[in-house]
């Protein structure tokens, strides 16, 4: 484990209308970013997952990698009607799609960036989310595969000259996600076709694996899914969404979500304490715990186990946004797009809420890589006024911000969380707006706490939760009339006497 003296420097990329720009990132001297890159002209900028390159488009027929280390230019490449582009995890390969002039040109490229040179290329007519990039890779690059009709094709990433070299036939196959690290599994999914059910499938990627699905999850009324693998890859989190709600109780279809493990302990529905959407859902960087915020306005956020028993409550609010941070510690619950922008920040380890905030109008927020920092962003074309950067401290107090007239793109540069040290503890920082409860309690569902605050009424103490603003009121009153009428109790006893 790395010590503080020897964490690798946080960097912010922010790209305006001009170009991009690379800021040295917090801590601030001065509560002002210095500048490490000096604008470069770019119509898209990217870095690869592990941020050791940077992709930058220049136009739609260049497009230059920077060394992360140096921020230099160390390969450019020339190619006419570039459509799209996309770097590998580790940054070994750069995808480029070009406006094909005829059915049969090849118009995806794969190139090798330490050599410029292309090393496998193919046919596709358009491109979809779902099918872009059409290569694609593992975290540790160790398996890449690409989606076919009907199959899913995997290729030896030590030598893609030799072509397709295994094949998982998948009839009706639309979307495919490769585990993360180690890329051993792919996850695919089947939408329902002539009354049969959708499916969830996960397959091992080795070439000598056999053909038949590890695990398997059939919904019906399912019109697409987000897979989302933990680290370590031994389970996978599937977020089920149906465009009509049988319920009548949401507009934007229903959603559930689902978890299999590699092992066949898990393989059903995670149960959820709230009726309502799946807003957003994120595994902790160990692998071992996920977050969850879910359920019809006010949201609730809560942590499971691998076992699906629930750890954590963070409470209730207007919520739809998790953040884990990158050590595991730290983790943000908010509510961005159309919801105000609450923010709260929670100490997992000592399972206590450090503070609160508000980031109004956030289209991005991620925390840095070290997981001392958290940033929000309003940029432009979703926003076209108000556009800004907003970078608090892990307690939610506000470190720095800055407006721009048009903004476009805010991202740190990616780290492995394992080159920093432990992280700060949450008492070495005072926190903002603390909350008014001393400790968590452990998760209770709502027919426990109806019963807490009805034996706390029948027999006096306080209740587990809140009391609303009316029974509040009720209360006071209650009170004020046993005072009036012990009052006028002891005033008659005075005059008889």
């Amino acid at each position: 484990m790395s010590d503080a003296n020897s964490s690798p420097a946080l960097d912010i990329l922010v790209r305006e209308p001009g170009g991009f720009t690379i800021w040295n990132g917090p801590p601030f001297s001065h509560n002002q970013p210095s500048i490490k890159l000096d604008k470069v002209p770019c119509t898209s900028a990217k870095f690869s997952e592990d941020g050791s390159k940077l992709m930058v488009i220049k136009s739609e027929s260049s497009i230059s990698i920077y060394d992360c280390k140096t921020f230099k230019e160390i390969r450019c490449f020339e190619s006419p009607n570039i459509l799209a582009a996309a770097l590998s995890p580790s940054g070994t390969y750069l995808q480029t799609f070009q406006k094909a002039s005829s059915p049969q040109e090849k118009n995806i490229t794969l190139w090798k960036i330490e050599t410029g040179e292309p090393v496998y290329t193919l046919s596709q007519k358009n491109m979809t989310k779902a099918t872009w990039p059409s290569i694609r890779f593992s975290t540790d690059e160790a398996v890449a595969s690409r989606m076919a009709t009907n199959e899913l094709q995997l290729f030896d990433v030590g030598d893609f000259s030799k072509g397709v070299v295994h094949k998982i036939r998948v009839p009706g196959i639309a979307s495919a996600e490769l585990s993360k690290k180690p890329g051993s599994h792919v996850a695919v999914f089947v939408p329902e076709s002539k009354g049969m059910p959708g499916s969830v499938q996960i397959y091992a990627c080795a070439s000598d694996s056999q053909s038949e699905p590890i695990a398997r999850r059939s919904f019906f009324r399912c019109s697409s899914v987000e897979q989302h693998w933990n680290h370590g890859s031994t389970g996978l989190l599937v977020v089920a969404h149906a465009d009509v709600d049988k319920t009548n109780q949401s507009y934007y279809g229903e959603t559930k979500l689902y978890y299999l493990t590699l092992d066949g302990t898990h393989d059903g529905l995670v149960s959820l304490r709230k009726e309502g959407p799946v807003h957003d859902v994120q595994w902790s960087y160990s692998g071992k715990e996920f977050a969850v915020v879910y359920g019809f306005m006010p949201a609730m956020a809560t942590i499971f186990d691998k076992k699906c028993n629930p750890l954590l409550q963070l409470g209730e609010g207007p919520y739809n946004t998790i953040r884990w941070n990158p050590k595991g510690k730290f983790i943000l619950v908010a509510g961005y797009g159309n919801l105000p922008g609450d923010m709260a920040f929670w100490d997992y380890v000592e399972k206590k809420q450090l503070g609160t905030t508000k980031a109004e109008w956030s289209v991005t927020s991620e925390w840095s890589p070290d997981g001392r920092y958290f940033m929000t962003a309003t940029t432009a074309p979703r926003l076209q006024v108000d556009n800004g950067i907003k970078i608090f401290h892990y307690n939610g107090k506000s470190v720095f911000k800055k407006k721009f007239d048009k903004l476009y793109q805010v991202d740190w540069k990616a780290e492995s969380p394992d080159k920093f040290g432990q992280g700060s503890k949450s008492t070495q920082a005072k926190p903002i707006n603390p909350p008014v409860q001393k400790k968590p309690a452990a998760y209770q569902p709502p027919h426990a706490k109806a019963k807490a605050a009805k034996e706390a009424e029948l027999f006096g103490g306080s209740p587990s939760v809140e009391m609303s603003k009316n029974a509040l009121k009720n209360k006071k009153k209650r009170e004020k009339q046993r005072e009036k009428k012990a009052a006028e109790a002891g005033s008659a006893a005075n005059g008889a006497h």
